[in-house]
């Protein structure tokens, strides 16, 4: 007759252990039992006890400099006996695989995250979260750090974006890969929800005034802020508006410096919001000239006008402040045949023109070039 093996509690006791003897590589919970400046000493059980050498002691998450007496670790299984007979552990190691989890988890629940600046190079700002290095691109910046530079100096820029160095951001993360250890975060993501909620005390038509912050080729950027906030209270929180070049006023402009300078004060119209952009308007604040123009010009009129701007499509030229109208490169061939704009006109001088067309809808005027000693009949 067989009897079914019966193991004793020694054997179910081994068996056991067995069973969960760990394999290098695998993450081990155990106690601190020593510390000291360059290894610390962890009671892993019935496994025995670990080391943790040197540079293996850092956590990213925050454990270097807390290893006490007692406390409670997670750690790496790097060689099972070294040559002091410790099993040899790595508490680097095992948060590396955490550090990454945690940040994944953040990524997807669009947690902000308090970071400070390492680093800075002309595309950004160097990061570090949970001991992963990551990027902040300029474009990610808040309003407040974005470098704006008149003149577009990268130089200058990467100065600027130097004296940030050592400073601590709230960030949203971006990207995360682990497999390319790519890190990338934003500033301006993680200030959106506020942003959103002082927007939503506005709305396209408001006529709000700010101070220009900044001024480039494209516009000029203006901070403004409610009057009240959500709560009926005065806020202190600002937000940013972009004037685009096209809409600082109803003639032409090429360089927005020529008219607008960082510190004045402005009035626009809010003409556009998209998620947290800004579009604003200062020209639409000033009656549009085009509206009376037939009431000063007509079609076959002979004028006299500047010539503002001249390129490889024809002359743009300024009737008076506000009326442009465009003599076609086609339309001068037919009187000047042959012969090259640069040639006849220069900018900054006036000279006469018939005018062809006007379309005020559209804000366009179509000019004929008037040769020197031609009469009103002979221009017709």
């Amino acid at each position: 007759m067989n009897t079914p093996d019966i193991l004793s509690p020694m054997g179910a006791l081994l068996e056991k252990h067995l069973l969960e003897i760990p394999e290098v590589g695998d993450v081990v919970p155990g106690t601190v039992i020593h510390v000291a400046s360059s290894f610390a000493l962890i009671d892993l059980g019935g496994l025995g006890t670990g080391i943790v050498l040197g540079k293996e002691m850092r956590d990213g998450l925050g454990m270097e400099g807390k290893l006490k007496l007692g406390s409670q670790v997670s750690a790496t299984l790097m060689n099972f006996e070294n040559e002091d007979g410790y099993i040899e552990l790595s508490i680097r190691e095992a948060s590396y695989e955490k550090s990454w989890e945690d940040i994944e988890n953040k990524l997807t629940s669009r947690e902000s995250v308090t970071t400070k600046i390492t680093d800075a190079n002309k595309g950004g700002l160097m990061v570090e979260i949970n001991g992963i290095a990551g990027f902040l691109p300029v474009s990610q910046l808040a309003s407040e750090h974005y470098p704006r530079v008149e003149d577009g100096d990268k130089n200058k820029i990467l100065d600027l974006l130097k004296k940030l160095t050592g400073q601590e951001v709230v960030v949203r993360i971006l990207d995360a890969d682990r497999e390319s250890e790519k890190l990338i975060v934003s500033e301006k993501a993680a200030q959106s929800e506020k942003e959103r909620e002082l927007i939503n005390l506005f709305q396209i038509g408001d006529i709000v005034e700010g101070e220009v912050s900044g001024v480039v080729d494209f516009g000029a950027f203006v901070k403004f802020a409610p009057k009240t906030d959500a709560q009926g209270k005065t806020s202190h929180e600002k937000l940013e508006g972009l004037v685009h070049i096209s809409e600082l006023a109803w003639q032409l402009i090429d360089d927005p410096r020529e008219m607008i300078k960082t510190g004045d004060t402005v009035q626009a119209k809010i003409i556009g919001i998209e998620e947290t952009r800004i579009s604003l308007s200062m020209k639409a604040l000033k009656e549009d000239p085009w509206t009376t123009v037939d009431q000063k010009y007509k079609t076959g009129d002979i004028v006299e006008g500047k010539v503002d701007k001249i390129n490889h499509f024809g002359a743009f030229v300024y009737l008076d402040e506000d009326i442009h109208g465009l003599a076609h490169v086609s339309e001068f061939q037919e009187v000047y045949p042959g012969r090259k704009i640069e040639e006849v006109f220069q900018e900054g001088q006036s000279y006469s023109w018939k005018i062809l067309s006007i379309e005020a809808k559209t804000h366009r005027m179509g000019l004929l070039p008037v040769k020197e000693g031609s009469t009103k009949e002979t221009a017709a």
